[in-house]
């Protein structure tokens, strides 16, 4: 995509749009942020930034007037979340998307790249899981992302449709989550020097959040690219985590019992065959995390636990 363009970041306010957005903006485009900033505002002001408090649901809040892509970041993120309220993510995940991919078309808009899950797999067998083995959501947030890649599709033929399906994302952001695999155990071994596993054995697949907000710019500039990508480039335990972190942070290791059954392993040859290459590794991630901690850059705050703080402030 040539530079200067326009374009909305639904949910740009969260944790990977805060990374996402910045590149965007160093890129040349005229970025609109749609966000509630539920869970706070650290975007820098920028002469091409527009930043924008309101729902997604809000359709008469979304002016798409000049828009030429749209990066569809809006969701109540990760299981527990959309459990609180499961009428809210329904409609925030399936219904805003459908009348959202409905304004786009209406306004001309040529693209739309959505960031779905790749955690809708549930319990696979395979020793690979590719774009197109059956899908068994679990969760009231794994089935909304399910049926809103099917809404999507169905707008194919009106523009360019690019569905991400990403592992679970890890890495430093200014808006951090430290509630997702990866970022909450390095902060464990580092604050408490205990790492408590769940289970331990279930696979996961892993992405740096540098590679993922990477792969969205590589959709953005090649809108031929349409379908479902997965997105995710190390599969492993929960144990090798909390292992490979009590490398960069001195901690003992506690195993517990888990009644989270997903385990499986995702394959990304599709979206590495666009000649897409990840730069980072989960590794890095610990590194970097472990390096902010230890400067005073990164600290525990309650805003970076997204279901406790949409539990205390009464979001959902």
């Amino acid at each position: 995509m040539d530079a200067k363009v326009k374009i909305l970041v639904t949910g740009g306010g969260g944790y990977k749009g805060h990374v996402l957005v910045p590149k965007l903006l160093t890129r040349g485009h005229h970025v609109t942020v749609l966000d509630t900033f539920w869970f706070g505002d650290f975007l820098d002001p920028h002469r091409n930034l527009l930043k924008q408090k309101a729902d997604v649901l809000d359709a008469d809040a979304i002016d798409l007037t000049g828009v030429d892509a749209i990066i569809h970041l809006s969701s109540i993120a990760n299981d527990p979340c959309g459990d609180l309220n499961p009428k809210l993510t329904w409609e925030v995940s399936a219904l805003a998307t459908m009348q959202l991919a409905d304004l786009a078309v209406r306004a001309g808009v040529k693209q739309f790249i959505y960031a779905s899950s790749g955690s809708f797999y549930g319990v696979k067998d395979e020793n690979q899981v590719t774009e197109d083995l059956t899908l068994k959501p679990i969760s009231e947030y794994n089935k909304t992302k399910m049926v809103a890649e099917r809404v999507l599709l169905s707008y194919a033929g009106d523009m360019a449709i690019q569905i991400v399906r990403p592992a679970t994302v890890c890495g430093i952001s200014r808006r951090m989550r430290l509630d997702v695999s990866v970022n909450m155990l390095t902060m464990q071994a580092l604050s408490r020097g205990l790492i408590t596993v769940f289970g331990g054995q279930q696979t996961r697949p892993n992405i740096h959040i540098d590679d993922i907000t990477n792969v969205y710019l590589n959709l953005l500039d090649r809108p031929e690219l349409t379908g479902i990508y997965n997105a995710g480039f190390e599969n492993l335990s929960i144990l090798e985590i909390a292992q490979m972190v009590a490398r960069h942070a001195e901690a003992e290791i506690r195993i517990t019992e888990s009644n989270d059954p997903r385990s499986y392993r995702v394959n990304s040859d599709k979206l590495l065959a666009t000649g897409y290459a990840p730069t980072k590794k989960v590794e890095d991630a610990i590194q970097e995390i472990a390096a902010a901690y230890r400067s005073g850059d990164l600290t525990d705050r309650p805003e970076f636990h997204n279901l406790n703080w949409m539990q205390q402030n009464n979001l959902a």
